[in-house]
């Protein structure tokens, strides 16, 4: 096939890209930011929708947060693509302090005492487990995810507005520049009208 690599990435080579890209983590952050800031909507929808799929990241839905944030996006008028972006808030760098902080704070919303809840711990096999063992630990997680997803939300809808916002100015005044610099280019002059020279004849 064309344009495929020769050489297959291994299993361990695969895990290693995810969790370190290629072309280090600030190339990658530049290009997911130029994808959020180039998306032609208006800045407020840009922003919700991004603040929905971070809301959507903190849900311990795994699997389903492109669900959840299309659903969120739709029911606030949020742009559908910024909010599949904003899911990648939640990555394999940030999910261990989600899932910590959802799982702790679920607890104290709760009423219990994180330090005494250690007879369900926090496995990685979770969804391979029975519903009885599952729910004391996705209890938690779920109740705790709100006000952290909606706090997160916030804030990320705040700073991608305010970016959107600026790029889509300074893209709309170069716009009106190039546009006034066409119009005040010189339109070529029509050819003047050729005159026989002095050794052509007349008729």
């Amino acid at each position: 096939m064309l344009f495929q690599r020769r050489n297959q990435p291994n299993w361990a080579e695969r895990v290693r890209i995810a969790l370190w890209p290629r072309h280090s983590f600030t190339r990658s952050a530049k290009y997911f930011a130029k994808r959020v800031l180039r998306l032609t909507a208006s800045p407020h929808a840009v922003a919700i929708g991004f603040a929905a799929g971070t809301f959507a990241s903190f849900t311990p839905f795994v699997g389903f947060h492109f669900m959840l944030a299309f659903f969120v996006a739709f029911l606030i008028g949020g742009n559908m693509l910024a909010s599949a972006l904003g899911t990648a808030v939640g990555n394999p760098l940030t999910f261990p302090f989600i899932w910590a902080s959802t799982y702790r704070l679920g607890h104290v919303l709760l009423g219990h005492d994180p330090a005494t809840a250690g007879h369900h711990p926090l496995k990685l096999d979770l969804f391979h487990q029975s519903i009885d063992a599952i729910w004391p630990i996705f209890k938690p997680m779920l109740v705790g995810s709100l006000p952290l997803g909606f706090i997160a939300g916030a804030i990320a809808y705040f700073i991608v507005y305010g970016m959107v916002r600026t790029y889509q100015a300074t893209r709309r005044e170069k716009l009106s520049a190039r546009r006034e610099a066409t119009r005040a280019e010189p339109k070529d002059a029509h050819p003047a009208a050729i005159k026989p020279g002095p050794l052509e004849k007349t008729s």
